[in-house]
């Protein structure tokens, strides 16, 4: 019994071995072989011809498209579809690139003109509910800054000539008055703002070496855009940018222009970075541009520039009354300093601190009331610990007990609302309710609950999310979007729910007006979610979605966003969301991948322009881009 695996065991060695001879003797015998017979086996040929086919598809698409977009009565769709085409067409014919991106950058000036107008009459009207007061605006998409990130990426002299044509465009629109205070977060022109905007997108995309040449002119000014470069450009290449932060110091001591709110700029670099707090008589402005607020382990050597800039800045002697034109005025440099001198009895020399901390006493005795008895979150931020959350609503619970009038009242528990739903605590609503104007806590409450729906889906909580939705006033399209969101975080742990959920948030869809652009934007959320649940089931509502956007004028298939806003004499909020699942390209760029030919059918489908083209060129990337993959 025990012989016969053994005598097979010896056989497999035989055979075996037998091989590895046979392969030996053929290794002998074989004339040597060419090295390129090592490469990869030729590709399927009929599988190239259609890769050939489809890209020179794609291109045909793209020339006859930018036909097209040449007699666009819209000026951001003209300049949006000109300029997206000369990118996706660079590396095969440069030269009509360029031709394309100056007339795009023709017509984005024409757009940018236009938004700006209404703008101002959306301030106006809003000022008109306000008796001349408070005012909040969603940012409307800067037309030009986007031709000229995409230009810049391919040809820097483009860029520039970009660049110098705004900046002339920008003197001749000046309007501002000339003895106006400066901006507390640096004077920076609109032509610096657009320079240093394209440095940092093309940090982000990779290409540091061509954002410093883009940056590196604008440089030596103090302003929050500067100082946000250089701390994104420490991430990547720290010598370089603690070199430009040391001749930023240089410049900002030497300046005599520069006032508090620069010293508190400054630091943020290695203090607070991305996080920027200044002050403006008694009030704060503040900026974060990152959730990530981690101090900079900067040289000592560099630190204490830093301290030296800074106090020969805040040491300057007062003006004389009524003479100040600094961006802080006597009680925002007061706060400056109370904010900083934590920093300078922590680091700096004995002699400054002394020398700032009797500065601190001389602003003390002619700053107002109300700046020295100001210890809120802000005059803290990012320096000292927090305040705890419970510490910040009772300081609110207080100032509620001591509110001169209801207006203001309103205005505290509105604020109240807002610091309990950053915690996702339901109380939020019960202070809602405490507001005595009408219009306002029916307002308030409708933000609180959209607000409360997007931290809901940004932190994956899916439970909370379909409480809202059941209980929240929320509309149409935010109840929708919030639905097909939780189907999305549901698809795999729970595939019926999540299915079911898609069917009620089309349902909501549904009952959208038949002309408003959000019925398509909430039909094409619905088929982003089924495109993550059930694939082959998206393209069937993707027709609905397209039905939807033809009886929707205003609908163009970009800039898919959620923007909520509270207005009222005592206070205003406004927070805007992107929402990608509301656009065309996405999801016409992923059925591209799954069957060009139907994507080609179904772009085909829109009656408008705007979608459309954003439809084609999304299919048309998916085929460039897959080949340069």
């Amino acid at each position: 019994m025990n012989r016969r695996p053994a005598l097979v065991f010896i056989c497999l060695l035989i055979i075996a071995a037998t091989a590895v001879a046979q392969t030996t003797e053929a290794k002998k015998v074989a004339p040597a072989t060419n090295n390129g017979s090592k490469s990869k086996p030729a590709a399927d040929p009929e599988a190239e011809r259609i890769i050939r086919e489809r890209r020179e598809q794609a291109q045909a698409m793209l020339i006859s498209l930018a036909a097209d977009a040449r007699s666009y009565n819209d000026q951001r769709l003209r300049a949006r579809t000109q300029a997206r085409i000369a990118d996706a067409l660079w590396e095969v014919d440069r030269e009509r690139g360029r031709t394309m991106f100056r007339a795009a950058w023709d017509a984005a000036v024409v757009a940018d003109k236009e938004s700006q107008q209404r703008q101002q009459e959306d301030i106006r009207q809003q000022q008109s509910k306000t008796g001349g007061g408070g005012y909040v605006l969603a940012s409307p998409p800067d037309v030009r800054r986007e031709v000229l990130r995409l230009a810049a990426g391919h040809d820097r002299a483009l860029g520039e000539e970009f660049l110098n044509k705004f900046k002339i465009q920008k003197e001749q629109e000046a309007s501002e008055a000339k003895n106006a205070r400066p901006n507390p977060f640096g004077t920076t022109d609109e032509a610096i703002g657009q320079r240093l905007s394209l440095a940092r997108q093309l940090l982000d995309a990779g290409d540091t070496e061509r954002a410093m040449q883009f940056a590196e002119p604008v440089l030596g000014a103090v302003n929050m855009q500067s100082v946000d470069f250089l701390s994104h450009l420490r991430e990547k290449n720290p010598a370089a940018a603690d070199q430009h932060y040391a001749a930023m110091l240089a410049n900002a001591a030497a300046n005599p222009q520069s006032d508090a709110n620069t010293a508190s700029l400054l630091s943020s670099y290695i203090f607070t970075p991305h996080l920027y707090v200044t002050f403006q008589g008694n009030g704060a402005g503040t900026s974060q541009m990152s959730s990530n607020i981690v101090p900079a382990e900067v040289a000592p050597a560099l630190r204490e520039a830093f301290f030296r800039a800074a106090a020969s800045i805040l040491l300057r002697p007062l003006a004389p009354p009524g003479q100040d034109q600094t961006s802080s005025g006597s009680d925002g440099q007061y706060l400056v300093i109370k904010r900083l001198m934590p920093l300078f009895e922590r680091f700096a020399t004995q002699e400054i601190t002394t020398a700032l901390r009797a500065q601190l006493e001389a602003f003390s005795s002619i700053a107002s009331n109300g700046a020295r008895q100001r210890d809120d979150e802000w005059v803290n931020r990012g320096i000292g610990p927090e305040k705890p959350a419970a510490d910040r609503e009772q300081s609110l619970l207080d100032r509620i007990d001591h509110a001169k009038t209801s207006e203001e009242q309103d205005g505290l528990y509105f604020r109240l609302a807002l610091l309990v739903a950053g915690k996702g605590d339901l109380r939020s609503r019960d202070f809602v309710d405490k507001i005595e104007d009408r219009e306002l806590r029916h307002n308030a409450r409708a933000y609180i609950d959209a607000w409360s729906a997007m931290q809901a889906v940004d932190k994956k909580d899916a439970d909370r999310a379909l409480e809202i939705a059941r209980t929240g006033e929320l509309t149409h399209l935010q109840r929708s979007w919030l639905l097909a969101q939780t189907a999305k975080l549901l698809a795999k742990s729970d595939h019926e729910k999540s299915l079911s959920l898609i069917d009620d948030a089309a349902a909501e869809a549904g009952r959208i007006d038949g002309s408003d652009p959000d019925r398509p934007r909430a039909f094409f959320a619905v088929a982003n979610a089924l495109l993550a649940v059930n694939r082959a089931v998206a393209w069937d509502a993707m027709n609905d979605a397209i039905k939807a956007s033809n009886s929707a004028e205003n609908f163009t298939g970009e800039d898919g966003q959620i923007t909520i806003r509270v207005i009222s004499k005592e206070m205003s909020a406004i927070n805007q969301t992107s929402a990608p699942d509301f656009d065309v390209a996405g999801i016409f760029q992923a059925l591209a991948k799954d069957d060009y030919e139907k994507a080609v059918e179904l772009a085909r489908g829109f009656g408008r322009d705007a979608p459309r083209a954003a439809a084609v060129i999304a299919i048309a990337r998916a085929v460039l881009e897959e080949k340069k993959k």
